[in-house]
């Protein structure tokens, strides 16, 4: 069986308004939770080549995930085939990583709220660089819900969160590797203005 990760982002320009109109059609928060994530790749970078990710996340919990493209293309939802388990200590777990060659490459913060919708997860994000939404489930759910919330299926992102920082990195020249919020604390830079180079844009 394939384990497919189905999604989309949203920028959000006002994140507050947004979580409202979430609640108001019935979806429940888990509550806000902080993630510290490490990606790895090995001494050739192969992953990073492969358009693959090895990542390792603490949260409420440690999870391994490994993530790689799909055996298919889909221009209207960013699919991915992803397997995760849940680990139960994620600093041997990182050991256990090294020590089979593979090496810490870049980490990243994110503060997220989970909100459940039937069978739908919406995840209000705030990075370092930004807010965004994610909604991942079914593709006819979330077309259906981003509608319903008010969002323009054109201005939709199919990119994960370290492309776009690799967008950012370029247009600032950030002379950082790692997206967190003491790295961004005096960095000013309005995404806003960029949306149009990483937002879908086509109807």
């Amino acid at each position: 069986m394939e384990h497919l990760e189905i999604e989309v982002k949203f920028f959000l320009a006002d994140i507050d308004h947004i979580r409202n109109r979430i609640i108001e059609l019935g979806a429940v928060s888990m509550g806000p939770v902080f993630e510290t994530n490490i990606r790895f790749d090995d001494a050739d970078n192969r992953l990073i080549q492969k358009k693959s990710l090895l990542r390792l996340r603490q949260d409420t919990k440690s999870t391994l995930t490994f993530k790689s493209e799909p055996p298919f293309k889909d221009d209207q939802f960013k699919i991915l085939r992803e397997l995760e388990v849940e680990v139960s200590d994620f600093t041997t777990m990182k050991n256990i990583l090294e020590s089979l060659g593979f090496r810490e490459e870049q980490a990243y913060e994110k503060w997220r709220e989970t909100l459940i919708l039937n069978r739908t997860h919406l995840c209000l994000d705030t990075m370092p660089y930004g807010n965004f939404l994610e909604i991942e489930g079914q593709k006819e759910d979330i077309k259906k819900l981003a509608s319903q919330i008010g969002l323009k299926w054109n201005k939709r992102i199919l990119l994960n969160y370290l492309a776009i920082f690799d967008f950012i990195k370029q247009k600032s020249n950030l002379p950082f590797y790692d997206v967190t919020f003491s790295n961004f604390i005096n960095i000013r830079f309005d995404l806003a203005k960029y949306l149009d180079l990483i937002e879908v844009n086509r109807h």
